[in-house]
């Protein structure tokens, strides 16, 4: 009889050595790791030319006159604009000649009050190609000035 006790302990033993075929082997965890999530508020990003808002450059030579006018103002010397953009209190004001073509990026002195322009960026109306910003300007009133 001694025989019978050791079949069951004989068959713990062999399934202890040998696999089940097609189980795969115990996965153990290592944790997990919670992604790292970054919420970024939207930029408001300036009019592409534009100095930062409330940067006051010292206008160029020639620009003088141009710089520190309003909307009204400009169209009553260049004529009407072909660009009016606004960017929340920014403005861009576009004036096209024969010869150039004049952006003009007004902001306002103070929050509540008009914008003013205070920045000229000037390029060639055939090419596109940067001119002399005074030399625009020069150009662009006298074509307003000519019956």
């Amino acid at each position: 009889m001694p025989s019978n006790r050791l079949a069951p302990l004989l068959c713990v033993a062999l399934a202890a050595c040998g696999g089940a075929q097609g189980v795969a082997p115990p996965v153990r965890s290592i944790g997990t790791v919670a992604p790292t999530v970054t919420v970024r508020q939207p930029v408001r990003r300036p009019l592409r030319g534009l100095p930062p808002a409330g940067a006051r450059p010292a206008p160029l030579p020639g620009t003088e006159s141009v710089i520190g006018l309003t909307a009204p103002d400009l169209v009553r010397r260049f004529g009407t604009a072909r660009l009016d953009v606004w960017e929340g209190d920014a403005r861009k004001l576009q004036f096209v000649g024969p010869a150039c073509v004049l952006d003009v990026f007004l902001y306002p002195a103070a929050p509540g009050r008009d914008p003013q322009s205070t920045y000229l960026d000037a390029r060639r109306a055939s090419d596109g190609k940067d001119v002399d910003r005074a030399a625009c300007v020069t150009a662009l009133s006298a074509a307003r000035a000519k019956p």
